[in-house]
């Protein structure tokens, strides 16, 4: 059950509200560390699979864009699974993470995210983890892609057990319809949505697991 605070804001848990683009975030925060060891354990659910994933999410650019992209930056490249299956056909392809694990043989590391201009960048399970998302209206590109866990907000207590709200390591919550608003604040338009991961990454209990959107800025 929404409720309103003295500032007009609508609450749902205690440290959580809901901003004017629809987004559910964490109000205070004590963001966790990451390195080495969270991206060896964050990616043992995906083992058997990176490979197919990462075609996956290249596909469904391509797609979306109509090309192969010229180059691309991925945004919390994690283990590399992605940027593996990128660098054998796109020309030019680039990694930012705030761990230590090394980008991929072929691909470049990226230390500053807005000092060069790319044709996509991709946020993939990683827009969530950032303690203020407004900076992707600074990147250099002509389009974003972003997957994020997609929250379908029942109430408080199916928001207080769903297995992606993870306290202090994913702060935003988005559905369709939140982040489409969020992104055109930003100065992006949609251009495809699907829940395409969820091919791959199935859950049991609810149908639409993942969101993916592609915008063109």
């Amino acid at each position: 059950m929404e409720r309103s605070n003295s500032d007009g804001g609508r609450i749902v848990l205690e440290n959580y509200q809901i901003n004017d683009d629809g987004v559910i975030y964490q109000v205070d925060k004590e963001p966790i560390s990451y390195g080495e060891d969270y991206v060896k354990n964050s990616y043992v659910v995906y083992e058997p699979l990176p490979t197919y994933m990462g075609y996956l999410r290249l596909g469904n650019i391509i797609g979306s864009i109509g090309k192969v992209p010229d180059s691309i930056l991925d945004v919390g490249y994690g283990n590399g699974s992605f940027l593996k299956v990128c660098k054998d056909i796109v020309p030019n392809c680039y990694g930012f993470d705030v761990t230590n694990y090394p980008v991929p043989e072929g691909c470049n590391l990226v230390n500053d995210l807005f000092s060069e201009s790319y044709d996509v960048i991709t946020f993939f399970d990683s827009l969530e983890h950032f303690e203020n998302i407004e900076f992707v209206k600074d990147l250099k590109c002509n389009y974003v892609c972003i997957s994020v866990p997609n929250c379908h907000y029942k109430d408080d207590e199916w928001f207080r057990t769903w297995k992606h709200r993870r306290p202090n390591e994913h702060l935003w919550h988005f559905n369709q319809e939140s982040l489409i608003n969020f992104m055109k604040k930003m100065g992006y338009t949609l251009i495809s949505s699907s829940n395409i991961e969820d091919t791959i990454r199935k859950n049991n209990t609810e149908d639409f697991n993942i969101l993916t959107s592609v915008f063109k800025k």
